[in-house]
């Protein structure tokens, strides 16, 4: 049985867990949808009630019915890298590619449908409210009379955006920014706006979820640092153990959305309340393991090579 992975050639992430999967011994594929058609080949055959399909690339031949898993890591467009590109070729790739896969009896990480729903912020904070988690108080908005009115009840707050930084070398980004009641909230109506009440922290913490196990790494902020992300700081990301107030939220969180695999990011303030902020279906670990020794890529390579889960039990549970 063999673990399909999607993502692009220069995924060093992804690289970490095919190392581990070598070390197993467990055959796997590795595949960027952009190469098809050009580079790789598929093929899915539905006649007399049965179903077969088949991947080649580099003369390795992956049949679905061998097929034990795909991890979506970071995949390109598929057919990005065709000779003649077009929009009309990459549908048409990926409704062959994903409906092949989708007719595969194979685990998901994570699920096209459940990534999807995962993205949307809107949605990730609704979820982290039901999930238990204590969650900053947010609008989205495109009004800018109610974005003033937000940020005059909660004085300091942080705008950002909702979808995270544009893909390529975009001419307009949004950097997280913290703002007060005196801005200029004009510009709101010309999109939707993220504004959230900020959170004073002392450190940023992210928690890596692979199934049911958890990996929490911690980072000391900077005095009235806004974003944890951007900045060089003498500190480095050191493992610390999974409150359980947060690790019941964690897995509510994940069976909610149907995630094998989630990133979570929150801010640790002065009382030691883990903030939730964002969930990222696809978020990278590699620089968390390589700073804190943590076997994530491993877990994540177990998790690929495990069987499918029995029916009922939902592909977040181990």
């Amino acid at each position: 049985m063999t673990v399909l992975i999607l993502t692009s050639e220069g995924d060093v992430t992804a690289d970490m867990v095919v190392a581990k999967l070598h070390e197993m011994g467990t055959p796997m594929m590795r595949l960027d949808p952009a190469d098809l058609p050009d580079k790789a080949v598929l093929s899915a055959d539905f006649a007399h009630g049965d179903f077969d399909g088949h991947l080649s690339k580099n003369g390795q031949v992956l049949s679905m019915g061998g097929l034990r898993s795909v991890w979506v890591r970071r995949p390109g467009e598929p057919a990005a890298h065709a000779a003649h590109p077009s929009a009309w070729l990459t549908a048409e790739t990926r409704q062959a590619l994903f409906g092949m896969l989708h007719s595969a009896a194979a685990r998901w990480m994570n699920h096209p449908c459940n990534a999807d729903q995962a993205r949307l912020k809107p949605w990730q904070l609704r979820v982290a409210h039901l999930s238990g988690f204590a969650v900053p108080p947010t609008v989205f908005t495109t009004s800018p009379r109610l974005a003033r009115q937000f940020a005059e009840a909660h004085r300091d707050v942080v705008v950002k955006s909702a979808s995270g930084p544009p893909p390529g070398d975009p001419g307009l980004a949004l950097p997280t920014t913290l703002i007060g009641p005196d801005a200029d909230f004009t510009a709101v109506a010309s999109g939707p706006a993220l504004l959230q009440r900020y959170v004073r922290k002392r450190a940023d913490i992210r928690l890596t979820c692979v199934g049911t196990r958890l990996f929490a790494a911690r980072k000391t902020a900077e005095p009235d640092q806004v974003d944890g992300r951007y900045g060089d700081t003498e500190h480095t990301w050191q493992a610390v153990p999974v409150p359980e107030r947060v690790g019941k939220p964690v897995h509510e969180y994940v069976a909610l959305a149907g995630l094998a695999y989630a990133a979570f990011d929150f801010a640790e303030d002065e009382d030691g309340i883990w903030w939730f902020l964002e969930c990222n279906q696809s978020g990278q670990f590699g620089f968390v393991e390589l700073e804190t020794g943590q076997p994530i890529s491993e877990t994540v390579a177990l998790w690929l090579s495990q069987r499918k889960a029995d029916r009922g039990v939902p592909q977040s549970y181990w």
